[in-house]
Order: C-alpha cells, then sequence, then structure tokens
C-alpha cells in the first residue's frame, strides 16, 4: 500500500484528489494540508511514500517545500501538481528533489500511474511537461556545450579582450582564438560580440 500526502491551499483540489484516489485499491492517504507549516509539522512525526505537493501556496511555496522536504526526508517521493506549467519553475520543482510533475487537470488514471511509477522509483513527467522542457533545452545554450577552453576565452571576451590579446594571454595562434570565437557564436545562436556577451552573463556563464 503506498502511503499518500496532498498539500494544496485549496480544499476543492484535495476533495477532488481523494476521490480519484479512492479508486486505487493500493494508494491510501494519510494526510492533507493546506500549506506549509503544518505538513513540515506533521512530518515530524510521520512521513508518506508520495507527497503530492503544490507550488503556489501562502506561507512557504511548494518549490521552498521541496527542498526542505528532500533534504531532511529523501525518502519522500515528491510529485509537484499545479496548474503551473512554466519551464523556469518546472525546471525549479525538479532541481530542489521533486520525482514528478503534473497538471492539476491531469487524467485521474495519469494521476495514479505518477504515483505508482514515482513510488517505484521512476521520473513521472506528463507528457504535456516532457515536450515544454524538450521545447525548453532546445531553445537555450547551456553549460554542458562550453568546453573548458571555451569558457577561459568567454571570460575573456567579457572583460573586453581582443582576439589578439587573448591568443597572446593564453599562448594560442591568433587563428586558433578566431576559431573558438566563431564557433562560441554559432553555439550561442548570436551575431555578434555583444550578443556573445549578453548570452554569456544570461547563462551564469561567466563572472560579470
Amino acid at each position: 500500500m503506498i502511503s499518500v500526502m496532498i498539500t494544496d491551499d485549496q480544499s476543492i483540489i484535495i476533495n477532488g484528489l481523494q476521490k480519484i484516489l479512492a479508486d486505487s485499491t493500493n494508494i491510501h492517504i494519510t494526510g492533507t494540508f493546506s500549506n506549509g507549516n503544518d505538513l513540515l509539522e506533521e512530518l515530524m512525526v510521520t512521513q508518506p511514500d508520495v507527497l503530492l505537493l503544490d507550488i503556489q501556496m501562502p506561507g512557504k511555496s511548494g518549490i521552498e517545500l521541496a527542498g526542505i522536504i528532500s533534504k531532511k526526508f529523501p525518502k519522500i517521493k515528491i510529485i509537484a501538481l499545479t496548474n503551473i506549467d512554466i519551464s523556469i519553475q518546472i525546471k525549479k520543482m525538479l532541481q530542489q528533489g521533486s520525482k514528478g510533475y503534473l497538471l492539476k487537470d491531469a487524467d485521474p488514471e495519469i494521476i495514479i500511474m505518477a504515483i505508482e511509477k514515482v513510488y517505484e522509483g521512476e521520473l513521472f513527467l506528463q507528457e504535456d511537461i516532457q515536450k515544454k522542457l524538450l521545447k525548453s533545452f532546445s531553445d537555450q545554450t547551456t553549460t554542458a556545450v562550453i568546453t573548458r577552453r571555451e569558457k577561459e576565452i568567454l571570460q575573456l571576451i567579457v572583460a573586453e579582450f581582443t582576439n589578439k590579446e587573448i591568443a597572446d594571454k593564453l599562448f594560442l595562434s591568433l587563428r586558433t582564438i578566431e576559431n573558438h570565437r566563431n564557433h562560441l557564436l554559432q553555439k550561442f545562436k548570436v551575431k555578434n560580440t555583444a550578443g556573445l556577451v549578453k548570452m554569456a552573463i544570461q547563462e551564469g556563464l561567466v563572472d560579470n
């Protein structure tokens, strides 16, 4: 039997989830909460296998709670169940330890499946959420595609060093630096140095 707790500040959502989960023979709701403080107080006494957690609540947000719970109670599997489908919020919840992400309009069978999959140790993202994340990753540059040498050169570009100055400083040929700069422009999908500097700072790749 999978023990589940629900935290949401809207009673209509909690009531709806209780009805949905009542149809499952292997899921048992052990507690419902309307705010994070009450949830954390109860977790000091007993912990569920799975926690359905809303993001927008009074007091501590779901993102903040996920971080706290993941550190204090790492065995609890957190599933974000929310109306928010903004990619940055999705990433934040996953970074804070959530093992699943669902929208509140998800079909009942999807919610039950998510609980079962997460309980078994899998990551579960609703199909719409997967598409949202994939689009987000394809639309932006990440640190994973920047080599150590490129990051070093990027830092010097941001510091307004010329290609010749960078070449002299790193004991490389001017042609090598020009090639690195062109590769960086392609990776960041920008046309000039100004765009390159802007994206580098925005992505947190360099000190500014």
